[in-house]
């Protein structure tokens, strides 16, 4: 469980950051070993910003969006981004 109560609803990439630490205490701070977590939570911090930055431009309150909303909009996202060159 995070130690502070409200990590989760203030950082959608929790379990991206979580997971990064955890890598990086397994593997004695190598972080060569730990580079895949490092990118995947560098892209998860990219989409939320997005996301807050967009949701901001269009006068959306809360900016970032609530924990029970973020999976349909990540679903969203995944559905409609273009497609990869």
């Amino acid at each position: 469980m995070p130690r502070n109560v409200n990590a989760e609803r203030d950082n959608p990439c929790l379990k991206e950051q979580e997971l990064s630490f955890k890598c990086l205490h397994k593997n004695n701070f190598d972080r060569d070993k730990c580079e895949v977590y490092f990118v995947n939570y560098n892209n998860c911090k990219e989409f939320w910003n997005k996301v807050r930055s967009d949701r901001r431009a269009k006068g959306i309150v809360p900016y970032l969006p609530p924990v029970e909303e973020r999976a349909e909009i990540k679903a969203e996202y995944m559905k409609n981004k273009p497609p990869r060159s």
